[in-house]
């Protein structure tokens, strides 16, 4: 399928980078779909990050298949699919199954990009170089600067 394939933590930027290069070319030729969904910082504070992450999910879900009959959906950890769907949730699953794998690989590549980009708007954060995560470098710059506009309030409790 996809050699190389692993959990998206486990491998290097380079590599998420091909598979995710890969992904988008084999859905350009109608060989797989694949959607993303993205949260924003304000959806985030005002519903909480469980309702945000089950809002993406059920959203992307029924993107992909609006028919659920004899569709199942493979999910990592404590993710749940829209109740209409079949269902079957493997804890490390982005490690085990390739499915999951690369769905764990698309968003991460989509997520780093996007901070790449937002690092443009706020170079004072370096999000090009910890992509939003809870480094040093990141906490010192909240301190120094303050949140910016895509700051979880709730998350950094500033």
């Amino acid at each position: 399928m996809f050699p190389g394939l692993d959990d998206s933590k486990k491998l290097s930027a380079k590599k998420r980078e091909e598979i995710y290069v890969e992904t988008v070319c084999r859905a350009r030729a109608g060989e797989l779909s694949f959607c993303v969904r993205l949260t924003g910082s304000t959806y985030i504070d005002t519903y909480g990050i469980t309702r945000a992450v089950r809002r993406g999910v059920w959203s992307g879900v029924r993107s992909l298949s609006p028919n659920p009959t004899g569709v199942k959906v493979f999910l990592d950890g404590l993710l749940h699919a829209p109740p209409e769907y079949k269902q079957e949730t493997i804890i490390g699953g982005d490690a085990l199954v390739p499915v999951i794998s690369l769905a764990s690989i698309v968003a991460k590549v989509r997520r780093d990009r996007l901070m790449e980009r937002l690092a443009q708007l706020y170079p004072e954060y370096f999000f090009e170089q910890h992509k939003g995560y809870g480094t040093k470098k990141h906490f010192a710059a909240i301190n120094k600067f303050g949140l910016c506009d895509i700051h979880r309030r709730t998350y950094c409790n500033m």
